[in-house]
């Protein structure tokens, strides 16, 4: 029973040869052809926080070092920090002998109960932008090492540049006995000035810092006084602030929040997009979705008997349409059947499927009257389900089975305002679907 509706172990096969289930792969309808993730390229179209779904754009989050300013992260227990309100006595300006209320905020876990009192930041008057972010020590070293080995890597882009224009080719003759055209000494003023001879200047050498033998002792403190565990910090709370690496508890800062993205994936062939995401932080609907499960006929395990080692078994199994068209299905064995594969004796005829109605589910008639099924193959039909059965001879102790499945495709192409209705263009496709079946019980 472990093997009824489970969506892992129906495997359709991608054009690049992996083994996704419908749910992870999609399909191109420029290309009719199936993607899997590592047949798209990934864009970035969006920056946002998922705490305050702030929108920000790709060179404010780049400035900001993909982080949100206004949400923070436990240091203690990585949970969301949220901002609590107090009110403090204070002088009055003017009269000191007097103390005016006046609120002030601080962060607070409300999973851990941590505070940024713990660690003496002092509270602020305004709820969110006042908080500063601790400066990290390493800063201008790492700021030189950049500097250094950009200035670095632009010298010896120059002189690779020198060197290809020190060669002389074939064709050089026709320019010196011709002369050059003015279009060719136009596009010549526009190249860029690393062609010509004048390098840039290399910056200072960075100190490389000698290696010693020497290592300072320890301090007296780490052999005298006893070890308090419950101030040290944890390994899971050093590495998540690798900048600081803070030892005791009283050294954990808050951590601003990471900025998440919305990503686009578009097909590396034809260059179209499969998925295109709303800008809008708060939406989850997309532009564009091309997923496989909206647009190819799913294959679900409904019911398997007992697997015996060479014994023909008998599979049910559930077929649904996506679309809001009707289509024709019909299964193929493969060309080459590979060896670790069992036999499987798939429905000769062919099936057809009722197009996906939303309201068909509250509709109590019987949907098998409209059609004419042979009862030998197909068990029940209910809107844009069917269920058919076919039969196993397994061969091995894993009974794997692997065939084709072909089926229409309504393509709907896209008319601009104003232009004439291209006539609906009805394709047939074609995909290989793996099916793991389970274990055999026995071998009689």
């Amino acid at each position: 029973m472990s093997k009824i509706f489970e969506r892992n172990d129906v495997l359709y096969v991608c054009t690049c040869g992996a083994e996704h289930p419908i749910t992870k792969i999609y399909f191109c309808r420029h290309c009719s052809k199936l993607r899997c993730g590592d047949c798209v390229s990934h864009e970035v179209d969006s920056h946002y926080c998922q705490n305050c779904l702030e929108y920000m754009p790709t060179p404010e989050a780049r400035l900001k070092k993909n982080k949100c300013s206004n949400c923070f992260d436990c240091p203690s227990c990585m949970h969301t920090l949220s901002t609590r309100a107090t009110s403090i006595q204070v002088p009055n300006p003017e009269d000191p002998t007097k103390n005016i209320p006046k609120k002030v905020y601080y962060l607070v876990c409300g999973f851990c109960r941590w505070t940024s009192r713990d660690v003496g930041i002092p509270d602020q008057t305004t709820a969110s932008g006042g908080w500063q972010e601790t400066e990290n020590p390493h800063t201008k070293r790492i700021a030189q090492l950049m500097e250094y080995y950009r200035v670095l890597a632009q010298r010896d882009k120059l002189e690779k540049e020198k060197k290809k224009g020190n060669q002389r080719y074939a064709y050089v003759h026709i320019s010196e006995k011709y002369g050059i055209s003015g279009k060719v000494v136009r596009r010549l003023a526009g190249l860029p000035s690393s062609l010509n001879k004048i390098e840039p200047e290399v910056s200072e050498q960075l100190a490389i810092p000698e290696a010693t033998s020497e290592v300072e002792p320890l301090p007296e403190s780490y052999l005298t006084e006893p070890l308090n565990l419950s101030k040290i910090c944890t390994l899971k709370q050093r590495l998540f602030q690798p900048q600081f690496q803070p030892s005791f508890i009283s050294e954990l800062y808050p951590q601003n929040k990471f900025l998440h993205i919305k990503r686009s994936q578009r097909c590396k062939v034809c260059e179209h997009n499969l998925i295109k995401p709303e800008y809008n932080p708060s939406s989850i609907r997309f532009r564009i979705q091309l997923a496989a499960f909206y647009h190819i006929p799913e294959l679900r395990i409904k019911n398997i008997s007992k697997l015996y080692l060479g014994k023909v078994c008998r599979i049910e199994m559930v077929l649904i349409n996506p679309t809001p068209h009707p289509s024709h299905v019909n299964f193929k064995p493969l060309e080459t059947q590979p060896e670790n594969l069992s036999t499987v004796k798939l429905p000769p005829s062919e099936l057809l499927l009722a197009p996906r109605d939303d309201t068909a589910e509250f509709d109590d008639t019987n949907d098998s009257q409209n059609f004419k099924d042979d009862p030998n193959i197909v068990t029940f039909r209910k809107s844009n389900k069917l269920g058919f059965v076919f039969s196993v001879i397994p061969s091995a102790k894993d009974v794997i089975v692997s065939f084709q499945m072909n089926h229409e495709f309504v393509n709907m192409p896209v008319t601009l305002p104003g232009e004439k209705p291209k006539p609906i263009q009805i394709i047939w496709l074609s995909h290989i679907v793996k099916i793991n079946l389970g274990t055999v019980v026995g071998d009689s």
